[in-house]
């Protein structure tokens, strides 16, 4: 049986680390291992940043929709009460597209969502 030279797997591999490590500073861009911790470590952040950007946004249009309902005479949490009493499914993302760039249709769905609050006495 012939005897296996695994040169070629092995390069095949620190090159595709050493690819994905180029940008990096000093010995971590060059060195393999310093480059597959640096890489990992990468991945790592990489995967939780995509979480984080979900939570942001979805924040950044809460306090924007809440700025745009305050002009209004409404808070945040009763402008939702009121939408989904009235049965308005209209997400967070559009809410605040719409406060922006819609004013006026912003202002019908702030009436809308009054009108299906009970009434302070």
């Amino acid at each position: 049986m012939s005897r296996v030279k695994r040169g070629v797997t092995s390069h095949a591999k620190h090159k595709k680390i050493l690819d994905r490590a180029k940008g990096f500073y000093g010995r971590r861009k060059n060195t393999i291992r310093t480059a597959k911790a640096a890489v990992d470590r990468a991945g790592t952040n990489a995967y939780i940043g995509r979480k984080l950007r979900k939570r942001n946004f979805r924040s950044l249009w809460i306090q924007r929709i809440n700025a745009a309902v305050r002009e209004h005479g409404l808070t945040y949490g009763r402008f939702i009460d009121g939408l989904a009493k009235a049965g308005v499914e209209v997400d967070r993302k559009i809410l605040s597209d719409l406060a922006i760039s819609e004013p006026e249709a912003f202002k019908a769905l702030v009436e809308q969502a009054k009108g299906a609050l009970p009434q302070a006495a």
